[in-house]
C-alpha cells in the first residue's frame, strides 16, 4: 500500500505497530488513527454511496466522515483518536457489527 501522506517532520518519534485490515503497518507515537492509516494507505476508507476513497473531512471530529471499526471492537473516529500499539483497524464494517 502506498500512502496519501508523506510525513516531513517529526521522525523521531516511537514507532507504534497496528493492523489495518489484517496487514501489519507502522505509524509514530503521538499519531491520530487517521494520521497512521493515511500515512500507510491511500484512503481513510470507502464511500457508503459510492467507490470513492474517503480521507476525513473536517479533521476535528464534527463531521463523521472519517469513522473505522475496531476488530471485534466498536467502531471510532479516526482524527480525533490517538493510535495505540497493537489496535487492529478495519477500513470497512465487519460482517456482524450493530
Amino acid at each position: 500500500m502506498t500512502g496519501r501522506l508523506e510525513r516531513l517532520a517529526e521522525r523521531d518519534r516511537a514507532v507504534l505497530r497496528f493492523a489495518l485490515d489484517g496487514k501489519v503497518c507502522e505509524a509514530l507515537a503521538g499519531d491520530t488513527v487517521l494520521t497512521a492509516i493515511l500515512t500507510n494507505a491511500p484512503a481513510l476508507r470507502r464511500s457508503e454511496f459510492g467507490p470513492e476513497g474517503r480521507a476525513g473531512f473536517c479533521l476535528m471530529g464534527a463531521c463523521q466522515d472519517c469513522w473505522v471499526w475496531q476488530e471485534g471492537g466498536p467502531r471510532l473516529r479516526a482524527c480525533s483518536t490517538p493510535l495505540a500499539e497493537g489496535m487492529r483497524l478495519l477500513t470497512e464494517a465487519p460482517e456482524i457489527w450493530p
